[in-house]
This record gives C-alpha cells, sequence and structure tokens, in this order.
C-alpha cells in the first residue's frame, strides 16, 4: 500500500496507521512517527505554505526512492499544510516491511528528506508576531548521511 498525501486539516494518527497496517497483509512490523507541533518556547502557532505543483509530485518522488532503497511492503507519508496550533500532528510517516529494519530506516529516511530537502516554507507565531524558519544545520547532517 502507498499513501501519499497533503491535508489542510487537523488528522488523528491512529486512523490512518490502523487501516494502514490492515492493508499490508504478512508484515513483520510497522515504524511510525508522528511530528507535532511543539508547544514551546511561546510557539502560538505554525505555518506551512507549499506549491501543490511541485510538493506532492515531490513526496511521491520521495516515496519511489524509499521503495527503492528499503524492502518496504507499504508507505504512508502524511503532511499538513496550512496553519497549524501547538499539539497539532504536522506529519506522519510510516513503513511497513518484512522485516524492522528496513522499516525503521525508511522513516527516518523520510523524515530526513522532508525536514532537509523539503517544498514547504515553514513560519511560527510567537508573541502576537511571525517569522520565517529556516532548516537547521542538523537538518542537512541528517540529509547527508543519506549519499542519495
Amino acid at each position: 500500500m502507498r499513501d501519499i498525501r497533503l491535508l489542510t486539516e487537523v488528522f488523528i494518527p491512529g486512523t490512518l496507521i490502523g487501516p494502514f497496517s490492515g492493508a499490508n497483509p504478512g508484515l513483520g512490523g510497522i515504524c511510525t512517527f508522528i511530528g507535532e507541533v511543539r508547544a514551546e518556547d511561546g510557539v502560538e502557532a505554525l505555518e506551512l505554505t507549499q506549491y501543490e505543483p511541485i510538493t506532492l509530485p515531490g513526496m511521491h518522488e520521495l516515496a519511489d526512492r524509499a521503495f527503492a532503497r528499503f524492502d518496504l511492503m507499504g508507505l504512508l507519508m502524511v503532511h499538513r499544510v496550512g496553519q497549524m496550533l501547538p499539539g497539532e500532528p504536522i506529519v506522519c510517516v510510516s513503513a511497513a516491511a518484512s522485516h524492522r529494519r528496513d522499516a525503521i530506516e525508511a522513516v527516518d529516511f523520510c523524515m530526513d528528506h522532508l525536514k532537509g530537502r523539503a517544498w514547504f516554507w515553514k513560519r511560527e507565531k510567537r508573541a502576537g508576531e511571525w517569522r520565517w524558519i529556516e532548516p537547521r544545520d542538523e537538518d542537512y547532517t541528517d540529509l547527508a548521511r543519506w549519499k542519495d
């Protein structure tokens, strides 16, 4: 199963992961990462904008690379866009495989690419003011591990 989506509304990760698990009979394991808006340092909101003609195709190309690199049975990659509040999920990446290592590494691979080479523009609101957020040096270091 392959499920790659952009969402504009709040989602509940469990409602995605249950059907994903059921759609991959015979799997050995599923690894899932769920990223949420941090409620630290006075963050009031987070906003992600994107340009769908490149964002969704880029996510599908990333999924193609994950399937080519790891022995996967399925991949779920859901990313929110728009304005989000602290505690709301931003991203859910789940990989199903016969063996845990492929599932774990596929999720790590996808998240490193989403963080370091994403097609999203991100800004956060603190003390009533919006400011743009750039990827951190660590995001680029994490991405460089994959040498693709």
